[in-house]
C-alpha cells in the first residue's frame, strides 16, 4: 500500500504474569519512531496486546497500517475470535469471560479509524523490526527493575 505505516510490536514477561514490557516501532516514509512501556504485574499476552494498543492510539490520523506481530494470539483474537466474542456480549465459546477484555475492548476502538493488514513475522528470527521491538520491551522491563 501507497503511504502506509509499518508498525512492529512485541511485548515480553519476566515471569509469566511478572513485570512486563512491551515495544513499538513505527516507520512512515523514511522516518521512524520507537516507544516502549512496562507493568510491574502483568503477562505476557496483556503486553503484546499493549503494544498493538498503544501503537495504534499514537497515531495522529487515519492511516493505512501493515501491523507485524509475532503474537499469534493477538492476531487470531483480532482476525478470527473477536467477531464472536462481541456477538456474545465478550464471552467465549464455553461462556466464559475473555481473558484481557479490557485491552481487547481498547484495540477494537483503536482500529476503527484505520485500515491495517495484520501480518504474523515469527518471532527471534532475524526480522530486524521484530528484534527492535523485543529489545525496546525488555528495556521497558528492566528501567522497572
Amino acid at each position: 500500500m501507497i503511504n502506509t505505516v509499518i508498525i512492529y510490536t512485541d511485548g515480553a514477561c519476566r515471569g509469566n504474569p511478572g513485570p512486563g514490557g512491551w515495544g513499538v516501532i513505527l516507520s512512515y516514509q523514511g522516518n521512524a519512531k520507537e516507544l516502549y512501556g512496562a507493568e510491574s504485574h502483568t503477562t505476557n499476552n496483556r503486553m503484546e496486546l499493549m503494544a498493538a494498543i498503544q501503537a495504534l492510539e499514537c497515531l495522529n490520523k487515519s492511516c493505512f497500517v501493515q501491523l507485524n506481530s509475532d503474537s499469534s494470539y493477538v492476531l487470531k483474537g483480532i482476525t478470527d475470535w473477536m467477531p464472536n466474542w462481541k456477538k456474545r456480549g465478550w464471552k467465549t465459546a464455553a461462556k466464559a469471560p475473555v481473558k484481557n477484555e479490557d485491552l481487547w475492548r481498547r484495540l477494537d476502538a483503536a482500529i476503527t479509524r484505520h485500515k491495517i493488514e495484520w501480518k504474523w513475522v515469527k518471532g527471534h528470527s532475524g526480522n530486524e523490526g521484530n528484534e527492535r521491538a523485543d529489545a525496546l520491551a525488555n528495556l521497558a522491563i528492566d528501567s522497572l527493575i
